[in-house]
Protein backbone atom coordinates (compact mmCIF):
# COMPACT_ATOMS: atom_id res chain seq x y z
CA UNK A 1 0.00 0.00 0.00
CA UNK A 2 1.40 3.24 -0.93
CA UNK A 3 1.82 6.10 1.21
CA UNK A 4 -1.31 8.32 0.11
CA UNK A 5 -3.61 4.94 -0.20
CA UNK A 6 -2.80 4.67 3.56
CA UNK A 7 -3.28 8.33 4.43
CA UNK A 8 -6.78 8.35 3.00
CA UNK A 9 -7.61 4.81 4.60
CA UNK A 10 -6.57 6.67 8.08
CA UNK A 11 -8.84 9.36 7.46
CA UNK A 12 -11.90 7.09 6.84
CA UNK A 13 -10.85 4.87 9.95
CA UNK A 14 -10.86 8.10 11.73
CA UNK A 15 -13.80 9.49 10.44
CA UNK A 16 -15.88 6.25 10.84
CA UNK A 17 -14.31 5.46 15.20
CA UNK A 18 -15.73 8.91 15.25
CA UNK A 19 -19.16 7.26 15.05
CA UNK A 20 -18.56 5.04 17.15
CA UNK A 21 -16.30 6.32 20.01
CA UNK A 22 -19.49 7.84 21.67
CA UNK A 23 -21.54 5.16 22.18
CA UNK A 24 -18.42 2.00 22.90
CA UNK A 25 -17.54 0.22 25.56
CA UNK A 26 -14.23 1.24 26.98
CA UNK A 27 -11.67 0.18 24.52
CA UNK A 28 -8.29 1.18 22.68
CA UNK A 29 -8.99 2.95 20.16
CA UNK A 30 -5.82 0.85 17.91
CA UNK A 31 -7.78 -2.36 18.68
CA UNK A 32 -10.90 -0.48 16.21
CA UNK A 33 -8.75 0.72 14.19
CA UNK A 34 -6.41 -2.15 13.13
CA UNK A 35 -9.84 -4.25 12.87
CA UNK A 36 -11.12 -1.57 10.77
CA UNK A 37 -7.86 -1.40 8.26
CA UNK A 38 -8.05 -4.86 7.94
CA UNK A 39 -11.64 -5.05 7.49
CA UNK A 40 -11.64 -2.91 4.55
CA UNK A 41 -8.25 -4.51 3.01
CA UNK A 42 -10.30 -7.22 3.06
CA UNK A 43 -12.55 -5.51 0.48
CA UNK A 44 -15.56 -4.95 3.00
CA UNK A 45 -18.40 -1.97 2.82
CA UNK A 46 -17.35 0.78 5.33
CA UNK A 47 -20.58 -0.35 7.23
CA UNK A 48 -19.46 -3.95 7.73
CA UNK A 49 -16.03 -3.00 8.25
CA UNK A 50 -17.70 -0.59 11.21
CA UNK A 51 -19.13 -3.64 12.54
CA UNK A 52 -16.21 -6.25 12.44
CA UNK A 53 -14.30 -3.67 14.03
CA UNK A 54 -17.08 -3.08 16.99
CA UNK A 55 -17.16 -6.67 17.29
CA UNK A 56 -13.10 -7.24 17.38
CA UNK A 57 -12.77 -4.20 19.98
CA UNK A 58 -15.55 -5.57 21.71
CA UNK A 59 -14.26 -9.10 22.20
CA UNK A 60 -10.89 -8.03 23.45
CA UNK A 61 -11.95 -4.88 25.66
CA UNK A 62 -10.21 -4.24 28.84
Amino acid sequence: MDVMTLAALLRETEGRHGRYEPIAPAHQWSDWYAAYIVARQDGLETDDAAARAGRYTEAVRL
